[in-house]
């Protein structure tokens, strides 16, 4: 059922032209990092994440205990499937409860603005996970594809729980894979650590994925993945509307980039230190290499704003307060900016 059978209203198109934050923040007051968020972001507020209440708050639990048909417990190396699921996942579902719950007071019964979520991707569970046998999921194939069938339906529920609570506005929905190009190169470690997993087939890959991304119906996806050499093309493939990366680190091939844009996808550009330096940047001199990087792609500069959106380019979880705000004010100044002025030519 998609949510429009729901009454959310959602938007056909991924947001472009706006700044917005990818998720994590610190600290354990939920109300308090949503009031900053809408405050701070109001054109692509997001639903904080702060892992530093604990595994159930964390990417991996706060996804992992939400899986329809599936159930994760918490061992000391972390997550792992099981028939029963026990305290932890019901802690990880509480804490989400009360985040969604934490939406209301501040964006208003009738809010009907655009709201971003966050889940882990597909692969990136799959390598973290592990099987009741030992060793991550991604060694066994049909635990990765239960895994992208269960997170289909959980992607499903999440944001119709969403909807419930905020009819009227428009959903984003962000898939974290910051694992998947260690899962594509077979880097990740087996339970002894002394071997890697075989990467899975493209084509096994992009369809975990599609499956992923085909849960959420009408809501545009945005996949982010913060890792070195994230595979662009291979996310549009799998149907994201739109593919997030950090410019400040990485080096993903121009003429894949420049084929994203050309398909009609959005570009999500990590632009900040997500702890902050000792200096803040000013927001031209975050908009700056976002404008060189366009000219390269050799698209027309009044093209940019309606293809990017500007974020830091990790979560804030470890970030000061003060670094949390001033990293928000930047990447939306900064998006400002490229709106009113894409060559740099007026301040």
């Amino acid at each position: 059922m998609g949510l429009t059978s729901l009454g959310a209203m959602v938007v056909e198109t991924m947001p472009t032209g706006c700044a917005t934050g990818l998720g994590s923040l610190p600290g354990e007051d939920i109300d308090a990092a949503v009031a900053v968020v809408f405050d701070d972001l109001p054109d692509l507020p997001y639903l904080p994440e702060l892992p530093a209440r604990g595994p159930g708050a964390q990417m991996i639990g706060r996804t992992a205990t939400h899986l329809v048909g599936l159930a994760v417990d918490l061992q000391p190396a972390g997550w792992r499937l099981v028939d029963r699921g026990g305290i932890d996942r019901q802690r990880g579902r509480d804490l989400m409860t009360a985040d969604l719950d934490a939406l209301m007071p501040v964006a208003g019964p009738g809010y009907d603005g655009r709201l971003k979520v966050q889940l882990a991707g597909p692969w990136t569970l799959a390598a973290a996970l592990s099987v009741p046998r030992g060793g991550p999921a991604l060694g066994d194939r049909g635990a990765t594809r239960d895994l992208a069938e269960s997170l289909a339906e959980t992607i499903r529920e999440h944001l119709a729980e969403v909807a419930r609570r905020l009819p009227r506005a428009a959903l984003v929905l962000q898939l974290d894979e910051p694992s998947l190009p260690a899962v594509l190169a077979g880097r990740v470690a087996t339970e002894s650590g002394f071997g890697a997993l075989r990467a899975p087939d493209a084509r096994v890959a992009i369809e975990a994925l599609a499956t992923a991304v085909a849960g959420a119906g009408d809501v545009p996806v945005v996949v982010h993945c913060c890792a070195p050499q994230p595979p662009v093309t291979m996310l549009r493939e799998a149907g994201a509307a739109a593919v997030s990366i950090d410019v400040l680190t990485q080096t993903p091939p121009r003429d894949a980039l420049a084929e994203l844009v050309e398909s009609g996808a959005a570009l999500w550009l990590g632009v900040l230190e997500s702890l902050g330096p000792g200096v803040p940047p000013s927001p031209r001199s975050v908009a700056d290499p976002v404008r060189a990087l366009w000219r390269e792609l050799g698209f027309p500069a009044e093209q940019l704003a309606d293809t990017v959106t500007l974020t830091p380019t990790c979560g804030l979880a470890g970030a000061s307060p003060g670094w949390v705000r001033t990293a928000h004010r930047l990447v939306r100044q900064a998006a400002r900016a490229l709106a009113e002025a894409p060559e740099g030519t007026r301040r």
